[in-house]
């Protein structure tokens, strides 16, 4: 069976005035899988994911969503052709409920400016929408508690309901499982598991236990440049990469 790339880039590179913060970098993001990529702090991870996101363009390189060219699209028109993404830090509504942030990013991703007399809450667009992307990510329970009340591990959660209250077939997601407990990073994992199945996921993350544990495909980043992307086994083996990240354990 052969696989479904649903995001590609292709010789992504980024130069800041004499800095080449991303070099050269090519990758595939297939439907049913995660992808990880790791490196040290500066080694151009936060620069890609900007690039593949529509935040900043590329000095050279191509991006292609669903077979399409879209390396001069701006952001949200990525976001409306189905490319999610969450950021390290938190981008929640705190004073709003689970369910009205979900049904902000839901109107977003398909607005009706036309509706004007139309109560939010009662949208059928949104509102289902919201509904369906809280239960995915494990929040139906928490839909009226408001956003600035949740644990840290549950504003994670939040963030990836709005991620999915878009419709996205590609989620970029940006150190998930940054200060998370046990508990909570296991919740976390238990997740992106259940949404693989129908996205294709690019995982920029720290935690090298969890990265070994959930990704298919490991890309790891020194300098701006690719050193290494197979398998979570070939990359542990690899002694360039042992050398250069993993402490040569």
């Amino acid at each position: 069976m052969s696989a479904e790339i649903l995001l590609r880039g292709r010789g992504i590179t980024r130069r800041w005035g004499g800095l080449i913060a991303v070099n050269q970098v090519s990758l595939e993001l297939e439907r049913g899988k995660v992808h990880a990529v790791i490196g040290t702090n500066g080694a151009g991870k936060s620069t890609l994911i900007n690039i593949l996101s529509g935040e900043i363009p590329p000095s050279e390189g191509e991006v292609e969503l669903l077979g399409q060219d879209i390396s001069r699209w701006t952001q949200p028109r990525r976001a409306r052709a189905g490319l999610g993404r969450s950021y390290q830090r938190n981008t929640i509504y705190p004073s709003f409920t689970v369910l009205e942030n979900c049904r902000l990013a839901a109107q977003a991703r398909a607005p009706r400016p036309w509706r004007l007399w139309e109560s939010a809450v009662k949208c059928e667009v949104s509102a289902p929408a919201a509904r369906d992307a809280a239960a995915r990510a494990g929040l139906t329970d928490l839909l009226e508690r408001p956003a600035g009340s949740l644990s840290h591990g549950q504003k994670r959660q939040l963030e990836i309901a709005m991620c999915l209250a878009t419709s996205p077939q590609v989620l970029l997601l940006d150190e998930p499982l940054a200060g998370m407990g046990p508990e909570e990073t296991e919740r976390m994992l238990a997740l992106l598991v259940t949404l693989k199945r129908d996205h294709a996921i690019l995982l920029v993350e720290h935690d090298m236990d969890a990265v070994f544990r959930i990704a298919d495909t490991i890309t790891v980043m020194v300098n701006g440049s690719v050193i290494a992307s197979d398998t979570p086994g070939a990359v542990r083996a690899n002694l360039q990469v042992q050398a250069a990240y993993l402490g040569g354990h």
